[in-house]
C-alpha cells in the first residue's frame, strides 16, 4: 500500500535533513529516504570528521610550541589512536542529535535506497518512489506532492588513479587511516588537498602536493593562493604547480606509490592520496524516468532549486553548484519555502561564505580580485596583515591578511578575504556586511573591540581610503 506525504526527500544528508525540518516547520508531512546514515557525507565522511582531524592536528602542533609561551612540557607523544577514537565519538554525538531533530519534528525515515518512478495507471504523473529497504523487506511506494532531491556528491576519481583502499586513497577512505603515513603525495590543490596537507605535515608526514593548475586553490584569491602557499611550505610541505600527473606511470608497491608527471619528475610516498574534487550522487535513483536535465553529471535547476519537473527540486552537492554544507542547506530551505508558496529570493551565491580550515586558515566571500577586474569594474583595495594587529601578536598568530575589495565609484562591497588566525569565523562580520550591502566606508566606520583579531576587517576597510590607524 502506498503512503502519500506532501514532501519526500531523496537523501538524508545536511541538505536533506534540513529540508524536512524546515518542511514540518510549515506543517508539511515529510519523510526523508536515506540509503546510508542520516547526516550523510558532511557528517560521516566529509566536514565534521576532517574537522575534529584538523583541531587535533592545531592542539598537537601548539603543544610542540609551547615554550615559546613560556611553558614547559615533556616529549609530545601523539596517539592517533585516540584521534580516531575522538572524531568518532563527536559524529555520533551528532548522528544522535540530527536524528533527535527527526522525532522532534515528527518526520519519517526510510532506511533505504529511493528510485523516482515514471508515470502509471494509478499516478499519471512522474514521482512515485519506490524504496528498496536495506532490511530486505518489501519495497515501499511513496506517493509525494513534492520531492527533493538531495543525494549528494562523492570523491571524483581521475582515469586510471582509481582508489584502492590501501596504497592510493579517496578522502573517505584517508578518514579511517589506522595511522599517519611516513609520507604521502596528494594529488590536488583545491581546498581539500589543501586541509588534507595541513592536516599530515602537522601529524608528522613528508607531505608533497602535486596541482595542475599554476597555483594552488585555483579557485580562491590569487593573494589567497599565495599566501596559503608560502605557509605550507615554510612547513615544509612541497608543492609542485603544473603537475600534469600522469596516470600510466602509476606503480604500486607493497610499501610505497610512484608516479610522473608529463615533465618527467618522478614523486613516490608511502600512500597517495585523490583529493580531485567531488561528483553528484545522480546514478540510480530514476532520474532517466523523468525529464529532469542533467549536464555533466549534475541536475539542472532555476533560481528556486527547481527542476524542469515543476514538482521536483533538488539542492546541494547534486546540482553542481559551490559544493558546500552550508549552501547545501540554504538551498534546501529554499527549495521547501517555494515549494510551500512562500516569497523566497533568488539565491545570490556572492553573499555565500568560503571556508579553508588549514593552517593558517582562509575564508572568502564575494569577487575575487580578478574576477572584479573582469566585470570591468573600477576597484580600490585594502589589504591589512595581521602582523600589525595586537592580538596577533598576543597569540602568536601573525601570518596572513585581511583584503577589501570594493568599487571605486559606489564604495559597495565587492569582495573580503581573509588568510590567518581565525579566519573562518571573522569571515561571518565580512558575510553580513556583504549581505546587508554595506559600504567599505561602513565596515571600517563601525567599532570594532580591542584587542581583538577582528580589528584587521575595519583597518583592511578604511585602507581602501588610506585611513588605516595601525599600518
Amino acid at each position: 500500500m502506498a503512503k502519500n506525504y506532501d514532501l519526500v526527500i531523496i537523501g538524508g544528508g545536511i541538505g536533506g535533513y534540513t529540508a524536512a525540518i524546515r518542511a514540518a516547520q510549515l506543517g508539511l508531512q515529510t519523510a526523508i529516504v536515506e540509503e546510508s546514515k542520516l547526516g550523510g557525507t558532511c557528517l560521516h565522511h566529509g566536514c565534521i570528521p576532517t574537522k575534529a582531524l584538523l583541531r587535533s592536528a592545531e592542539v598537537y602542533r601548539t603543544v610542540k610550541k609551547a615554550a615559546a609561551f613560556g611553558i614547559k612540557t615533556g616529549e609530545t607523544d601523539l596517539q592517533f589512536s585516540r584521534v580516531q577514537e575522538r572524531k568518532a565519538e563527536i559524529v555520533h554525538t551528532l548522528h544522535q542529535g540530527v536524528l533527535s531533530l527527526m522525532k522532534k519534528g515528527s518526520i519519517d525515515l526510510y532506511d533505504g535506497t529511493g528510485r523516482i518512478l515514471g508515470p502509471s495507471l494509478f499516478s499519471p504523473m512522474t514521482g512515485t518512489i519506490s524504496v528498496e529497504m536495506n532490511d530486505g523487506s518489501e519495497n515501499v511506494m511513496l506517493m509525494p506532492k513534492h520531492i527533493i532531491i538531495a543525494t549528494g556528491s562523492r570523491p571524483a576519481s581521475i582515469a586510471g588513479l582509481q582508489p584502492d583502499g590501501e596504497r592510493i586513497l579517496s578522502s573517505t577512505e584517508a578518514l579511517e587511516m589506522e595511522r599517519v603515513p611516513s609520507s604521502i603525495l596528494i594529488v590536488g590543490g583545491g581546498v581539500i588537498g589543501v586541509e588534507w596537507a595541513s592536516m599530515l605535515a602537522d601529524f608528522g608526514s613528508r607531505v608533497t602536493l602535486l596541482e595542475y593548475a599554476d597555483r594552488i586553490l585555483p579557485m580562491e584569491d590569487h593573494d589567497v593562493s599565495a599566501e596559503v602557499q608560502k605557509q605550507l611550505q615554510k612547513r615544509k610541505v612541497n608543492i609542485v604547480v603544473k603537475a600534469d600527473v600522469q596516470a600510466d606511470t602509476l606503480q604500486t608497491y607493497p610499501d610505497h606509490v610512484s608516479i610522473q608527471t608529463a615533465d618527467g619528475q618522478e614523486f613516490s610516498a608511502q600512500h597517495m592520496l585523490i583529493a580531485a574534487g567531488r561528483t553528484g550522487n545522480v546514478e540510480n535513483i530514476g532520474l532517466e524516468k523523468t525529464d529532469i536535465s542533467i549536464e555533466n553529471g549534475r541536475i539542472e535547476v532555476n533560481e528556486w532549486m527547481q527542476t524542469k519537473e515543476s514538482h521536483i527540486y533538488a539542492a546541494g552537492d547534486v546540482t553542481g553548484g559551490l559544493q558546500l554544507a552550508h549552501v547545501a542547506a540554504y538551498e534546501a530551505k529554499t527549495a521547501v519555502e517555494h515549494l510551500a508558496g512562500q516569497a523566497v529570493e533568488p539565491i545570490d551565491y556572492t553573499f555565500v561564505p568560503r571556508c579553508i580550515y588549514s593552517y593558517p586558515e582562509a575564508a572568502s566571500v564575494g569577487l575575487t580580485e580578478q574576477q572584479a577586474r573582469e566585470q570591468q569594474k573600477d576597484v580600490k583595495v585594502g589589504k591589512f596583515p595581521f602582523s600589525a594587529i595586537g592580538k596577533a601578536i598576543v597569540y602568536g598568530e601573525t601570518d596572513g591578511f585581511v583584503k577589501v575589495i570594493s568599487d571605486a565609484q559606489t564604495d559597495d562591497l565587492l569582495g573580503i578575504h581573509i588568510v590567518g588566525p581565525h579566519a573562518t569565523e571573522l569571515i561571518a562580520e565580512a558575510a553580513l556586511g556583504k549581505w546587508l550591502d554595506a559600504s567599505g566606508w561602513e565596515m571600517g566606520a563601525m567599532v570594532h573591540p580591542h584587542p581583538a583579531l577582528s580589528e584587521a576587517m575595519g583597518e583592511a576597510a578604511l585602507m581602501l581610503d588610506g585611513k588605516a590607524i595601525h599600518f
